[in-house]
Protein backbone atom coordinates (compact mmCIF):
# COMPACT_ATOMS: atom_id res chain seq x y z
CA UNK A 1 0.00 0.00 0.00
CA UNK A 2 1.50 3.34 -1.47
CA UNK A 3 1.72 6.69 0.75
CA UNK A 4 -0.22 9.39 -0.14
CA UNK A 5 0.72 12.02 2.38
CA UNK A 6 3.83 12.32 4.66
CA UNK A 7 4.93 13.99 7.50
CA UNK A 8 8.67 15.10 8.44
CA UNK A 9 10.02 15.80 11.62
CA UNK A 10 13.15 17.51 10.45
CA UNK A 11 16.51 17.54 12.39
CA UNK A 12 20.19 17.93 11.98
CA UNK A 13 21.26 14.29 10.84
CA UNK A 14 17.93 12.07 11.89
CA UNK A 15 14.97 12.87 10.34
CA UNK A 16 11.42 11.00 11.47
CA UNK A 17 8.85 9.85 8.45
CA UNK A 18 5.31 9.31 9.09
CA UNK A 19 2.90 8.25 5.56
CA UNK A 20 -0.37 7.50 5.41
CA UNK A 21 -2.21 5.73 2.53
CA UNK A 22 -5.10 6.98 0.74
CA UNK A 23 -7.73 5.06 3.82
CA UNK A 24 -5.99 6.79 6.26
CA UNK A 25 -3.62 4.18 7.32
CA UNK A 26 -0.45 4.03 8.77
CA UNK A 27 2.38 2.68 5.98
CA UNK A 28 5.38 4.40 6.75
CA UNK A 29 7.30 5.33 10.35
CA UNK A 30 10.80 5.64 10.94
CA UNK A 31 13.96 6.85 10.65
CA UNK A 32 16.21 8.40 8.06
CA UNK A 33 19.96 9.87 7.97
CA UNK A 34 20.20 12.51 6.38
CA UNK A 35 21.73 11.03 3.37
CA UNK A 36 19.06 8.77 3.00
CA UNK A 37 16.29 11.07 2.63
CA UNK A 38 16.26 12.15 -0.83
CA UNK A 39 17.10 8.49 -2.03
CA UNK A 40 13.60 7.67 -0.14
CA UNK A 41 11.99 10.12 -1.47
CA UNK A 42 13.21 9.70 -5.07
CA UNK A 43 11.27 6.10 -4.93
CA UNK A 44 7.73 6.88 -3.51
CA UNK A 45 5.45 8.09 -6.19
CA UNK A 46 4.20 11.89 -5.84
CA UNK A 47 2.94 12.63 -2.82
CA UNK A 48 1.85 15.88 -0.33
CA UNK A 49 4.41 16.18 2.55
CA UNK A 50 4.41 18.34 5.71
CA UNK A 51 6.92 19.95 7.73
CA UNK A 52 7.32 22.87 10.27
CA UNK A 53 8.57 25.96 9.36
CA UNK A 54 11.56 25.60 11.24
CA UNK A 55 15.55 25.65 10.45
CA UNK A 56 16.75 23.87 6.94
CA UNK A 57 13.05 23.45 5.96
CA UNK A 58 13.02 25.83 2.79
CA UNK A 59 16.01 23.76 1.54
CA UNK A 60 14.37 20.71 2.13
CA UNK A 61 10.98 21.66 0.82
CA UNK A 62 12.58 23.02 -2.46
CA UNK A 63 14.36 19.49 -2.79
CA UNK A 64 11.75 17.52 -2.13
CA UNK A 65 9.53 19.75 -4.87
CA UNK A 66 12.17 18.91 -7.69
CA UNK A 67 11.45 15.07 -7.06
CA UNK A 68 7.65 15.71 -7.31
CA UNK A 69 6.28 16.12 -4.85
CA UNK A 70 3.65 19.14 -3.24
CA UNK A 71 5.96 20.34 -0.03
CA UNK A 72 3.98 22.57 2.67
CA UNK A 73 5.37 24.42 4.87
CA UNK A 74 3.85 24.94 8.32
CA UNK A 75 3.63 27.51 11.51
CA UNK A 76 5.17 25.23 14.04
CA UNK A 77 2.61 26.82 16.47
CA UNK A 78 -0.27 25.68 14.34
CA UNK A 79 0.82 22.20 13.91
CA UNK A 80 1.63 21.73 17.78
CA UNK A 81 -2.16 21.74 18.53
CA UNK A 82 -2.21 18.09 16.71
CA UNK A 83 1.12 16.85 18.63
CA UNK A 84 -0.31 13.98 21.01
CA UNK A 85 1.02 13.75 24.85
CA UNK A 86 4.42 12.26 25.61
CA UNK A 87 6.65 14.50 23.03
CA UNK A 88 8.57 13.12 20.75
CA UNK A 89 9.85 12.89 16.80
CA UNK A 90 7.81 10.16 16.04
CA UNK A 91 4.53 12.09 17.25
CA UNK A 92 6.13 15.38 15.87
CA UNK A 93 5.98 13.90 12.38
CA UNK A 94 2.38 12.48 12.51
CA UNK A 95 1.25 15.80 13.35
CA UNK A 96 2.89 17.11 10.64
CA UNK A 97 1.09 14.42 8.85
CA UNK A 98 -2.72 15.57 9.94
CA UNK A 99 -1.96 18.79 9.61
CA UNK A 100 -1.08 19.19 6.64
CA UNK A 101 -4.60 17.45 5.47
CA UNK A 102 -6.63 20.16 7.52
CA UNK A 103 -8.54 22.18 4.95
CA UNK A 104 -7.99 25.07 7.37
CA UNK A 105 -4.21 25.08 7.63
CA UNK A 106 -2.11 28.01 6.81
CA UNK A 107 1.10 27.35 4.97
CA UNK A 108 4.49 29.47 5.06
CA UNK A 109 5.62 30.21 0.89
CA UNK A 110 8.51 28.13 0.19
CA UNK A 111 11.69 30.85 -0.34
CA UNK A 112 13.87 30.68 -3.20
CA UNK A 113 17.62 30.57 -2.82
CA UNK A 114 17.76 34.61 -3.52
CA UNK A 115 15.00 35.40 -1.02
CA UNK A 116 16.92 33.87 1.82
CA UNK A 117 20.17 35.07 0.89
CA UNK A 118 18.76 38.20 0.83
CA UNK A 119 17.43 37.86 4.28
CA UNK A 120 21.02 36.44 5.57
CA UNK A 121 22.23 39.79 4.72
CA UNK A 122 19.54 41.86 7.04
CA UNK A 123 20.52 39.47 9.73
CA UNK A 124 24.64 39.60 9.03
CA UNK A 125 23.45 43.21 9.25
CA UNK A 126 21.55 42.84 12.50
CA UNK A 127 24.24 41.42 14.31
CA UNK A 128 26.99 43.22 13.23
CA UNK A 129 24.82 46.70 14.37
CA UNK A 130 24.76 44.91 17.63
CA UNK A 131 27.84 44.42 18.19
CA UNK A 132 28.92 47.95 16.93
CA UNK A 133 26.60 49.19 19.67
CA UNK A 134 27.82 46.62 22.25
CA UNK A 135 31.20 48.03 21.86
CA UNK A 136 30.37 51.79 21.01
CA UNK A 137 28.62 51.31 24.97
CA UNK A 138 31.95 49.81 26.86
CA UNK A 139 33.75 52.70 25.32
CA UNK A 140 31.74 55.21 26.57
CA UNK A 141 31.45 53.57 29.89
CA UNK A 142 35.28 52.84 30.18
CA UNK A 143 35.79 56.69 29.58
CA UNK A 144 32.88 58.04 32.10
CA UNK A 145 34.71 56.55 34.53
CA UNK A 146 37.63 59.10 34.08
CA UNK A 147 35.30 62.30 33.37
CA UNK A 148 35.34 62.36 29.42
CA UNK A 149 31.44 62.08 27.92
CA UNK A 150 30.85 63.04 24.38
CA UNK A 151 27.38 63.57 22.29
CA UNK A 152 24.88 60.22 21.73
CA UNK A 153 25.54 59.11 18.48
CA UNK A 154 28.27 58.46 15.62
CA UNK A 155 29.62 62.12 16.06
CA UNK A 156 30.09 61.59 19.59
CA UNK A 157 32.01 57.87 19.49
CA UNK A 158 33.66 59.29 16.77
CA UNK A 159 35.18 61.85 18.80
CA UNK A 160 35.73 59.46 21.78
CA UNK A 161 37.76 57.58 18.92
CA UNK A 162 39.82 59.96 17.84
CA UNK A 163 41.34 60.87 21.57
CA UNK A 164 41.63 56.97 22.09
CA UNK A 165 43.55 56.86 18.70
CA UNK A 166 45.55 60.33 19.22
CA UNK A 167 49.28 60.44 20.03
CA UNK A 168 49.06 63.01 22.89
CA UNK A 169 45.12 61.07 24.10
CA UNK A 170 44.56 62.80 27.54
CA UNK A 171 43.79 59.33 28.80
CA UNK A 172 45.74 57.31 31.32
CA UNK A 173 48.02 54.66 29.36
CA UNK A 174 47.16 51.81 31.02
CA UNK A 175 43.22 52.06 30.24
CA UNK A 176 44.79 52.71 26.33
CA UNK A 177 45.83 48.91 26.29
CA UNK A 178 42.43 48.03 26.86
CA UNK A 179 40.59 50.91 24.46
CA UNK A 180 42.41 51.12 21.39
CA UNK A 181 41.75 47.16 20.77
CA UNK A 182 37.70 48.19 21.21
CA UNK A 183 38.10 51.33 18.67
CA UNK A 184 39.75 48.97 16.25
CA UNK A 185 37.02 46.92 16.60
CA UNK A 186 34.44 49.66 16.36
CA UNK A 187 35.83 50.72 13.34
CA UNK A 188 35.85 47.58 11.92
CA UNK A 189 32.26 46.65 12.33
CA UNK A 190 31.18 50.05 11.28
CA UNK A 191 32.90 49.53 7.76
CA UNK A 192 31.22 46.15 7.34
CA UNK A 193 27.92 47.40 8.28
CA UNK A 194 28.46 49.92 5.59
CA UNK A 195 29.50 47.30 2.92
CA UNK A 196 26.49 45.62 4.07
CA UNK A 197 24.70 48.63 3.41
CA UNK A 198 25.69 49.07 -0.26
CA UNK A 199 25.08 45.53 -0.84
CA UNK A 200 21.61 46.13 -0.18
CA UNK A 201 21.56 49.55 -2.12
CA UNK A 202 23.03 47.97 -4.90
CA UNK A 203 19.97 45.39 -5.02
CA UNK A 204 17.38 47.77 -4.07
CA UNK A 205 18.70 50.19 -7.63
CA UNK A 206 18.15 46.82 -9.80
CA UNK A 207 14.56 45.94 -8.04
CA UNK A 208 11.59 48.02 -9.62
CA UNK A 209 9.62 46.92 -6.90
CA UNK A 210 12.00 48.18 -4.35
CA UNK A 211 12.35 51.34 -5.58
CA UNK A 212 8.54 51.61 -5.77
CA UNK A 213 7.98 50.92 -2.33
CA UNK A 214 10.98 54.02 -1.36
CA UNK A 215 8.29 56.03 -2.41
CA UNK A 216 6.40 55.40 1.16
CA UNK A 217 7.37 57.84 3.67
CA UNK A 218 9.79 56.10 6.19
CA UNK A 219 10.75 53.47 3.69
CA UNK A 220 14.20 53.32 2.99
CA UNK A 221 16.08 51.10 0.70
CA UNK A 222 17.05 48.97 4.24
CA UNK A 223 13.26 48.56 4.75
CA UNK A 224 11.95 47.93 1.20
CA UNK A 225 14.71 45.16 0.83
CA UNK A 226 13.92 43.34 4.29
CA UNK A 227 9.94 43.30 3.15
CA UNK A 228 10.80 42.30 -0.41
CA UNK A 229 12.69 39.25 1.06
CA UNK A 230 10.59 38.33 4.13
CA UNK A 231 7.40 37.98 2.27
CA UNK A 232 7.78 38.52 -1.39
CA UNK A 233 4.68 39.66 -3.29
CA UNK A 234 2.95 39.75 0.08
CA UNK A 235 0.54 37.22 -2.23
CA UNK A 236 0.15 34.95 1.12
CA UNK A 237 -1.81 37.31 3.00
CA UNK A 238 -5.63 38.23 2.07
CA UNK A 239 -5.70 41.67 3.67
CA UNK A 240 -3.35 44.65 4.27
CA UNK A 241 -4.78 43.94 7.77
CA UNK A 242 -3.46 40.51 7.70
CA UNK A 243 0.40 41.84 7.51
CA UNK A 244 0.24 43.90 9.74
CA UNK A 245 -1.30 41.61 11.86
CA UNK A 246 1.69 39.06 10.85
CA UNK A 247 4.69 41.74 10.79
CA UNK A 248 2.65 42.15 15.06
CA UNK A 249 1.78 45.75 14.69
CA UNK A 250 -1.98 45.02 15.81
CA UNK A 251 -3.72 45.19 18.85
CA UNK A 252 -4.36 41.98 20.63
CA UNK A 253 -8.13 40.47 20.86
CA UNK A 254 -9.99 38.87 23.55
CA UNK A 255 -12.96 37.83 22.16
CA UNK A 256 -15.16 35.83 24.57
CA UNK A 257 -19.56 35.37 25.18
CA UNK A 258 -20.18 37.35 22.22
CA UNK A 259 -18.26 40.50 23.44
CA UNK A 260 -15.08 41.93 21.39
CA UNK A 261 -11.96 43.17 23.50
CA UNK A 262 -9.24 44.73 21.71
CA UNK A 263 -6.18 45.36 24.48
CA UNK A 264 -3.95 48.36 24.35
CA UNK A 265 -0.65 46.56 23.28
CA UNK A 266 0.13 45.21 19.80
CA UNK A 267 0.74 41.70 19.48
CA UNK A 268 4.22 42.05 18.67
CA UNK A 269 4.18 38.77 16.70
CA UNK A 270 5.92 38.00 13.41
CA UNK A 271 9.10 39.19 12.13
CA UNK A 272 10.73 40.90 14.46
CA UNK A 273 13.40 43.12 12.80
CA UNK A 274 11.18 44.02 10.10
CA UNK A 275 8.93 45.46 12.83
CA UNK A 276 11.53 46.97 14.45
CA UNK A 277 12.39 48.79 10.92
CA UNK A 278 8.90 49.80 10.09
CA UNK A 279 8.85 51.36 13.72
CA UNK A 280 12.08 53.43 12.71
CA UNK A 281 11.12 54.38 9.75
CA UNK A 282 7.63 55.37 11.58
CA UNK A 283 9.87 57.61 13.93
CA UNK A 284 11.80 59.16 11.56
CA UNK A 285 9.23 60.36 9.65
CA UNK A 286 6.70 62.40 12.27
CA UNK A 287 10.02 63.65 13.43
CA UNK A 288 9.58 65.78 10.20
CA UNK A 289 6.20 66.11 10.65
CA UNK A 290 6.30 67.50 14.36
CA UNK A 291 8.89 69.69 13.08
CA UNK A 292 6.94 71.01 10.43
CA UNK A 293 4.13 73.73 10.90
CA UNK A 294 1.97 72.53 7.93
CA UNK A 295 3.20 69.10 7.51
CA UNK A 296 2.19 65.31 7.21
CA UNK A 297 -1.74 64.23 6.36
CA UNK A 298 -4.51 64.97 8.29
CA UNK A 299 -4.95 61.72 9.81
CA UNK A 300 -1.29 61.57 10.96
CA UNK A 301 -2.02 65.25 12.95
CA UNK A 302 -5.33 63.78 14.33
CA UNK A 303 -3.15 61.23 15.74
CA UNK A 304 -0.22 63.58 17.37
CA UNK A 305 -2.98 65.66 18.80
CA UNK A 306 -4.77 62.96 20.78
CA UNK A 307 -2.07 60.37 22.05
CA UNK A 308 0.98 60.33 23.02
CA UNK A 309 4.18 60.34 20.23
CA UNK A 310 5.04 56.51 20.67
CA UNK A 311 1.77 55.33 20.06
CA UNK A 312 1.35 57.39 17.43
CA UNK A 313 4.66 55.96 15.92
CA UNK A 314 3.28 52.59 16.07
CA UNK A 315 -0.08 53.62 14.29
CA UNK A 316 2.15 54.88 11.31
CA UNK A 317 3.80 51.85 11.23
CA UNK A 318 1.20 50.18 11.40
CA UNK A 319 -0.40 52.08 8.37
CA UNK A 320 2.92 52.03 6.72
CA UNK A 321 2.36 47.97 6.66
CA UNK A 322 -0.95 48.39 5.10
CA UNK A 323 0.32 50.62 2.74
CA UNK A 324 3.02 48.58 1.39
CA UNK A 325 1.28 45.43 1.04
CA UNK A 326 -0.98 47.77 -1.52
CA UNK A 327 2.06 48.47 -3.04
CA UNK A 328 3.00 44.98 -3.22
CA UNK A 329 0.15 43.86 -4.76
CA UNK A 330 -0.67 46.06 -7.48
CA UNK A 331 1.68 48.20 -9.73
CA UNK A 332 1.24 51.66 -8.28
CA UNK A 333 3.25 54.05 -6.56
CA UNK A 334 2.30 55.67 -3.27
CA UNK A 335 0.41 58.85 -3.71
CA UNK A 336 0.85 61.15 -0.80
CA UNK A 337 -2.51 62.79 0.91
CA UNK A 338 -2.84 66.20 1.08
CA UNK A 339 -1.15 68.00 4.34
CA UNK A 340 -2.82 68.90 7.19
Amino acid sequence: MQAIRFGIDLAKSVFQIHGVSATGEVVVRRQLRREQMLKFFAKQPPALIGMEACGSAHYWARELAKLGHDVRLMPASYVKAYVRRNKNDARDAEACCEAVSRPTMRFVPIKTVERQCGRAIHRARDLLVRQRTQTANAIRGLLYEMGLIASKGREGIGSLIEQIEAADAPIPPPLLVSLRPLAAQWRALDAEVARLDQAIAHQVRQDPLAQRLMTVPGVGPVTAHAVICAVGDGRQFGSARDFAAWVGLTRLNHDTGGKTRLTGHISKAGDQSLRKLLVLGAQSHLRRVRASPTGGSAWVRGVLARRPVKVAVVAQAAKTARIIWALLRSDQTYRAPAAA
